[in-house]
């Protein structure tokens, strides 16, 4: 792929591409030490399958990868809304690429080390869904910004207006394009509600070195159901976003040439849309920021994706892409298996895994796990207890359901992804997923 044509997808393809030369090794506890020594390429070619592997494990498996990125790419555009998906959720470069070759608008990242990873990897437009307050990231994001990069940062009070603009002053630099953030009562940060909303953001026009590019938030720490008490704090909020947006427009208090409205996380993106969306126009462009459906689960955002809350198992949902794999090490109380993975490679926080099916080994047909659920993890272990009747033994593999690819990705440098076109049982590895938190 020519220069040109990874300027116009935003990320340098080549720096992406050249992951492929990583030599893996001891770091790499993915890898068995019968694979070390070969590249990521070498590794991800069609030599390795899933029995050459060893547990605990995170694998990835590429057609749900894949599918993901083109469902909600191809919503958004019927939708006539904007993606710059939260690339924090993966860390992963190669992924960032899949997402903007889909079309997104640019890739969204939580904290100045994240902005570094990005511009290392030559993301060209970032969002950063945060205030930056340290003096040192706000002087490099200014440098960044003279040499080309977009990034569009938050800010949530008058005094981070102030503060934003005392750095700048001191370094010369600026101006940076800022959105007012505006929250909700309980949420997280942003201003608590659109008046106080709307006093930032006249702070911000008021201030040389900052031009006000928009509105963000983020409807998602408001609630965790989508019953109507769920969603309804999410509506207020989203309405209340509409209103400011209302008033600055009305006051022709925005500074840049194209406008950002920015919500909706994988949860409530369908009624960031419907609230948000006919606020699109030429010049004001709503974008979703939507993280977690690109490896999406099969626990919370199963059962709150606005594709899968009345039908998990509908068509159009999406599909979790990531298992996780651990042998039972341990069986010294009837009904009780003792499994080698735990909270160093298993996320827990939005529930714990599901065991769904039961080998003799790694890449042989799995049998279904009945009653059989885990009850608590250890650092390194997990408990599973299952009915007297199945027959598990110690060295036996139980692959595992996981919830929240956020706290899943982050115990993992490098993971296998799986093609299971071929045999479902014993797929190909076909790529490595290598990430950077």
């Amino acid at each position: 792929m020519g220069e040109g044509q990874s300027r116009r997808l935003g990320i340098d393809t080549d720096a992406v591409a050249q992951l492929g030369g990583e030599v893996l090794d001891w770091r790499h506890k993915a890898v068995p030490a019968t694979l070390h020594g070969r590249t990521a390429a070498e590794f991800s070619s069609g030599s390795v399958r899933l029995g050459d592997l060893q547990t605990p494990l995170l694998t990835l498996d590429d057609a749900a990868l894949r599918g993901n990125v083109a469902k909600l790419a191809a919503w958004c555009a019927a939708h006539g809304v904007g993606l710059a998906p939260h690339g924090k959720t993966t860390m992963a470069p190669a992924l960032w690429a899949q997402q903007l070759t889909a079309g997104a608008w640019g890739i969204t990242l939580a904290n100045a080390a994240q902005l570094r990873v990005g511009r290392r990897f030559g993301v060209e437009t970032l969002m950063l869904a945060n205030s930056v307050t340290d003096p040192q990231a706000i002087r490099w994001v200014a440098d960044q910004v003279a040499g080309g990069a977009r990034i569009s940062s938050w800010v949530d009070s008058v005094a981070g207006v102030e503060h934003l603009q005392s750095v700048l002053d001191a370094a010369e630099a600026g101006p940076l394009e800022v959105l007012v953030e505006i929250g909700g009562h309980g949420g997280r940060t942003g201003a608590r509600g659109a008046d106080a909303a709307l006093e930032v953001a006249r702070a911000i026009k008021a201030a040389s070195r900052l031009r006000l590019g928009g509105v963000s938030g983020y409807e998602g720490a408001l609630s965790h159901t989508w019953d109507e008490a769920g969603l309804a704090p999410v509506r207020a909020y989203l309405t209340d976003f509409r209103r400011l947006h209302e008033t600055l427009a009305a006051e022709d208090a925005y500074e840049t040439d194209e406008v950002i409205l920015t919500a909706g996380g994988s949860a409530y993106f369908d009624d960031v849309v419907e609230i948000l969306g006919p606020l699109a126009a030429p010049g004001v462009q709503v974008l979703l920021r939507s993280g977690a459906y690109v490896i999406h689960d099969d626990g919370f955002y199963r059962g709150i994706s606005p594709f899968s809350r009345k039908n998990p198992d509908a068509e159009d949902a999406f599909v979790s892409a990531m298992h996780g794999w651990a042998r039972v090490v341990s069986r010294t109380e009837p009904g009780l298996a003792i499994l080698e993975g735990g909270k160093r490679d298993l996320p827990v926080d939005e529930g714990l895994p599901v065991p769904q099916g039961i080998a003799r080994d790694l890449g042989q047909p799995l049998q279904p796990l009945t009653g059989a659920r885990i009850t608590q993890v250890n650092d390194q272990h997990a408990f599973m207890t299952y009915p007297a009747e199945l027959d598990v033994r110690p060295g036996d593999v139980v692959r595992l359901g996981l919830s929240h690819p956020c706290t899943a990705l982050d115990k993992w440098t490098l993971m296998p992804v799986l093609d299971t076109a071929v045999d479902p049982d014993n797929p190909v590895v076909v790529g490595t997923v290598r990430t950077f938190f």
